[in-house]
Order: C-alpha cells, then structure tokens, then sequence
C-alpha cells in the first residue's frame, strides 16, 4: 500500500515514522513518473512491514519538495528517523528499485 502525502502529514508519517520511509516525489506532468507509479506500487507489496511507501506531488505540495531539494522528477528518496539515508532520481525497474531499496535496508 503506497500512502498519499501532504504537507500536513508529512512530519507525522515520514519523519517520525518507526520504520524507514520512501517517498515518490512526482507530478501529474511528468512522463517518467508515470511509468514509475505502477513500479512503485508493486515493489512497495514486497516490503510490508520493513518500510513505508509514500508519494507527494510537487505541484500541490511544491514547498516540501523545496524543502527537501527536490529539483529532478521522480525523485525517492529514503528517510529514517527523520533523516534522509538515500535518493534514487529517475525511473527505474521493478528489479532495480528493488535492489537498491534492498542495499538501504542493509544499511538502517
């Protein structure tokens, strides 16, 4: 299950969140967010219990993705007790998320 973002629950969900989160920074725009949407959501089945899978969208929430550096799209990035551990730009596949996520893990 992939949890939908804003502004008012971003600190709540993502940054004091027990488990690591990654969240999909993406855009109704944007092409390469739409191929990574379904990706996203298949590989997040995988990881129930060990981490969180968020999205926000930068049009409607452009100051959190201000406030986190966002300037490419998508744009995951992994945070953990309130800190950002990672940061995966662009699409993906479904084995390569995977992997990385995977490579974090090993490292929280």
């Amino acid at each position: 299950m992939v949890l939908a973002l804003t502004e008012k629950n971003f600190e709540k969900e993502v940054l004091k969140a027990d488990l690591p989160v990654i969240v999909d920074f993406w855009a109704s725009w944007c092409g390469p967010c739409k191929m990574l949407a379904p990706v996203f959501e298949e590989v997040s089945k995988d990881f129930g219990g060990k981490m969180k899978f968020a999205k926000i969208s930068t049009e409607d929430f452009p100051e959190v993705a201000a406030s986190n550096q966002v300037t490419g799209i998508p744009c995951l990035i992994v945070f953990y007790h309130g800190e950002e551990v990672d940061r995966i730009v662009g699409f993906h596949p479904a084995d390569a998320l995977r992997s990385k996520i995977n490579k974090v893990l090993g490292r929280v």
